[in-house]
């Protein structure tokens, strides 16, 4: 495959491809007359070098003329294609091989204007630890050879449950080796029959690695040989008028099919199926994924993709305009494409997937391609296979129907926020409010916390903590004036300086090319701190309406906290029912969380001399441990002279002497 990088200069003054490209540079219209009829990957730039499209073709030159070959409005496709300031393209061999190119650069670039599903790829695994006796537990993280796996699994919940399963049926143990080696009597997990015992004995090494092997059979799938082989075993100790043993046998058996009747097992044909289900409506998408495995239904996980409407704009521009021929794909199938696209990149593949809507033999063939397994795709399934996407299906709609509903609620508390206080944001959905809080432990380990809110949700990767440093311990307002200050001292000098509106920072959460002031600042606390804040934004020039204290109210019972304005308004209660108070109680409530989380952290890396201690030569584990300990913290050992530090066991006066020079 070759690759092309086009850049874009001054702008076109004559004869454009059209109107819309007038916004475009003469080369970069010059850069899209001249791509090959080859299939490929094209990569869309803005000005700022911000990733907007990524997209593949059977033809390179059909697809990408035609997002400049007609004026497009106000619309979606319009609003990103005059952002277009240049492109990249990738030449390939085949479609397929232009599907995976694609579907790595989306998972790699986050493009803005292409359908992207969240990379959650931490599926949890059953294992069986390798051991005279195995025991079963539940595991997340990189599989190795060592011991035995069984998944992925949809959630915890459903490992947890096969284990319970387990337990129940074949009585395998659970309990950790340390545990296990020190045992003298059976535990309460034998005496409810969850356990055979193997610690003290209570069963032979050769029945428990029967146990365990009829256990891998049934997580296998291979529950009617196995069912087979019990009755026979049940059989023979009948004959031999071991009567006891036959009935625990039987009761294993009663146990096993109980639980293939409750999970719904196909005994005859499929162990591992991924059943995928898509429900698109309102903007938003939910594909359902439930995963069988060794016959049985795991349970099931649902994918809430993002920029399904603007992604949706696009491919319906290239189907139409494109050339690549064929009638207007669907947004269900877009959607369930793309997942299954990006998903199964680093992630098990099983042979089967059952589908709610058909995807495309390119798509499948990628797929095979990529992961080295045949892989099939069935769209309208029977008997078993069709109960389970009938499951899968009506899941996809009750969440997508959760979403909806949550995402309307967030909206009109938004909305109720905005309305009691008087604002006029331009745009609703892009309304932006940080807040603040400070905290320690007398004084000790200060940090302040900055959460965000925007588009009507928590940003959690937005979040900053900032740890405070130079001010007299426990002094709350000179911490909020030294936060305040290093979050928006450059963000005013760039408000100050037209030219220069998107300023170089320091802070990670302002370095974006969207970097702006919020329109609501919210501290946690009353006068004092809100007199702090307005000092701060009144040095930087900034507009004291948009600072507003969350005060406590009488007795600090939660729904009578009442707002304080850096601006001179009065206070205002707004009612322990109000919409407004519930999403200002819970930005609040996270800032204080996050504050405190990140503090208690900083406290331990402290009070266990995590920090220039670990540094010091000849100060190992042991040593360290006793200096804390005689000290009673970092502090203390900072606060020692040499001759008090050379007391301690184990420190030479050499070492009191570089251990002192250290933390001075």
């Amino acid at each position: 495959m070759s690759t092309a990088r086009n850049g874009a200069a001054g702008f076109a003054t004559i004869r454009p491809m059209s109107e819309v490209s007038q916004v475009h540079s003469e080369q970069l219209l010059a850069e899209v007359a001249a791509l090959p009829a080859m299939p490929g990957v094209y990569r869309y730039f803005d000005a700022d070098g911000g990733v907007l499209y990524v997209g593949k073709a059977r033809d390179l030159k059909k697809r990408v003329s035609s997002y400049f070959q007609k004026n497009h409005g106000g619309t979606r496709i319009g609003h990103m294609v005059g952002k277009i300031a240049r492109m990249e393209t990738t030449v390939v061999r085949s479609e397929a091989e232009a599907l995976l190119l694609e579907n790595n650069l989306i998972k790699t670039l986050n493009p803005r204007y292409n359908i992207l599903f969240r990379d959650d790829k931490s599926y949890p695994y059953l294992k069986l630890v390798t051991h005279d006796f195995p025991r079963v537990a539940y595991y997340r993280g990189a599989v190795d050879r060592k011991h035995r796996y069984f998944g992925p699994y949809p959630s915890a919940w459903a490992v947890k449950e096969s284990i319970q399963l387990l337990q129940k049926v074949f009585r395998l143990r659970t309990c950790e080796d340390t545990v296990f080696n020190n045992r003298t009597r059976p535990c309460l997990l034998y005496q409810i029959k969850r356990c055979s015992g193997p610690c003290v004995n209570q069963i032979t090494p050769g029945d428990y690695a029967r146990d365990v092997q009829n256990a891998e059979a049934f997580l296998n799938g291979e529950t009617q040989a196995l069912l087979d082989a019990l009755e026979r075993r049940m059989m023979d100790h009948a004959q031999r008028l071991e009567f006891e043993q036959a009935a625990e046998l039987r009761n294993q058996m009663t146990a096993l099919s109980r639980v293939l009747h409750q999970q719904s097992v196909d005994t005859a044909s499929d162990k591992d199926v991924d059943i995928l289900a898509v429900k698109v409506q309102g903007g938003k998408a939910c594909v359902n994924l439930a995963m069988v495995r060794g016959g049985r239904h795991l349970g099931d996980r649902p994918y809430f993709p993002a920029h399904v409407e603007d992604a949706a704009a696009l491919q319906g521009l290239a189907d139409q305009e494109g050339g690549d021929g064929g009638p207007a794909t669907p947004v269900e199938v877009q959607v369930l494409e793309a997942f299954i696209a990006q998903h199964y990149i680093g992630v098990p593949v099983p042979p089967a997937l059952i589908t709610s809507v058909p995807v495309s033999k390119p798509l499948m063939e990628a797929l095979c391609a990529q992961t080295g397994v045949r892989v099939s795709a069935v769209h309208n399934p029977r008997e078993q296979r069709r109960l389970w996407l009938e499951m899968a299906d009506k899941n996809a709609g009750l969440q997508l129907a959760r979403l909806l509903a949550e995402e309307g609620s967030q909206q009109a508390r938004t909305r109720a926020l905005v309305d009691a206080l008087d604002l006029a944001p331009d745009n609703l959905d892009t309304f932006r409010i940080e807040c603040f809080d400070i905290s320690h432990t007398a004084g000790e380990a200060t940090q302040a916390s900055c959460v965000v809110f925007h588009d009507h949700k928590m940003q959690s990767s937005e979040y900053r903590r900032y740890n405070i440093e130079g001010i007299t311990p426990g002094d709350d307002y000179a911490a909020m004036r030294q936060v305040l200050t290093r979050r928006y001292s450059k963000l005013a000098e760039a408000g100050r300086d037209p030219a220069n509106a998107t300023p170089p920072s320091t802070e990670p959460a302002l370095r974006s090319k969207t970097a702006r002031m919020p329109d609501l600042v919210l501290v946690d606390g009353g006068k004092g701190q809100v007199s702090m804040a307005r000092d701060v934004f009144a040095e930087l020039g900034l507009d004291l309406g948009t600072i507003v204290g969350v005060e406590k109210g009488e007795g600090r019972k939660v729904g009578l906290e009442e707002l304080v304005f850096a601006d001179g308004r009065e206070k205002v209660y707004l009612g322990k029912d109000s919409a407004a108070l519930m999403l200002v109680a819970q930005i609040r409530d996270e800032a204080h969380r996050f504050a405190i989380t990140g503090m208690r952290a900083k406290r331990a890396r402290v009070r266990t001399g995590s920090s220039k201690l670990e540094e010091i030569p000849g100060v190992g584990a042991k040593r360290r441990a006793r200096l804390l300990q005689r000290f009673g913290g970092i502090r203390g050992v900072a606060a020692a002279g040499v001759d008090d530090i050379a007391t301690v066991d184990g420190i030479s006066k050499e070492l009191a002497e570089e251990i002192y020079r250290a933390l001075h």
